[in-house]
């Protein structure tokens, strides 16, 4: 059984191959889906629907940013100037001095500016190559493997903390089923009186059409099927749990069916008792449902 895992990860790896350094730095967080940011070095981009590829293969959620950096090691690599670019930003430079009066630029401010010093790459041996894009896929992959790691162990955590909620839920649950079985006789001793009380101020009002109302309230007022639903919910609840794997959907879902019968039984509720404890199940509820969104 694959268990339930966090939105949020991180890893970082360094590694080495024939002359190049690198490093893969990748993180996680929440997202209603999946969604891929790849930055890759230039070079490197013939890897991205192999990288989106594997990653869609292991997560079904998240927002997963995933960054290669590279830096080759002396005599791999030249410098030259992008006379294209030097020549334009000249041009502006002469043009802007006949507006305005300011020192000349310097050497080492034009070779600052973007796109004005580039980086050739020597031309490399192929297998040279292919070894240095084996080790920097291989170390993806392990990055890609602790960040999983790091998932799965905040979600026995977040899974935890997910019981101990539904627990509480089902506790509450149980705690108010009891009180709401008074709730019917409470209701009936209060309309009896208000029953008489009516009668006595106006006669005219036929005694059976007040019955009628009277019983119509506490039907009304009757939460049991609430109180039903609830425990359903949760126990499917934790069945998912059980189930592992990517439920922080369904949980959810679950989390706002939960939140709906926990509001009915708030509004029917003529008992404080009664309604101190559904406040009490929509706090929990509340709580299970920040907590199931971080959850893949």
């Amino acid at each position: 059984m694959q268990p339930v895992a966090s939105m949020t990860g991180f890893a970082r790896l360094d590694g080495e191959a024939e002359g190049l350094a690198f490093a893969w730095e990748l993180r996680s967080v929440n997202n209603r889906g999946l969604d891929l940011r790849l930055r890759l070095p230039p070079g490197f981009e013939g890897l991205e629907p192999r990288l989106r590829k594997e990653i869609g293969a292991r997560l079904s959620r998240g927002s997963v940013t995933a960054a290669l950096t590279v830096t080759r090691t002396a005599g791999q690599s030249r410098f030259r100037i992008n006379t294209e670019a030097l020549q334009q930003i000249l041009q502006l430079v002469r043009e802007l001095d006949a507006q305005i009066e300011a020192d000349p630029p310097r050497m080492d401010g034009l070779l600052g500016l973007r796109g004005v010093l580039e980086t050739v790459e020597e031309i490399e041996d192929p297998s040279r190559r292919e070894a240095q894009e084996s080790a920097v896929w291989a170390g993806f992959s392990n990055a890609l493997e602790a960040m999983l790691a790091m998932r799965r162990s905040e979600g026995v955590a977040l899974a935890a903390f997910v019981q101990e909620r539904l627990d509480e839920i089902a506790s509450r649950t149980a705690e108010a089923r009891q009180v709401a079985a008074l709730q019917p006789e409470t209701l009936r001793r209060r309309l009896r009186e208000m029953v008489a009380e009516l009668l006595e101020a106006s006669p005219a009002l036929p005694e059976e059409r007040l019955a009628q109302e009277a019983a119509l309230l506490v039907h009304r007022a009757d939460a049991t099927e609430e109180l039903d639903r609830l425990q359903a919910h949760a126990q499917s609840a934790r069945g998912l749990l059980a189930e592992g794997g990517p439920v922080g959907r369904r949980l959810d879902f679950l989390c706002q069916e939960l939140n709906r019968e926990a509001n009915t039984l708030c509004s029917k509720s003529s008992d404080l008792e009664l309604t101190r404890i559904g406040l009490a199940i929509k706090a929990a509820i509340e709580q299970l449902r920040e907590q199931v969104q971080n959850l893949e």
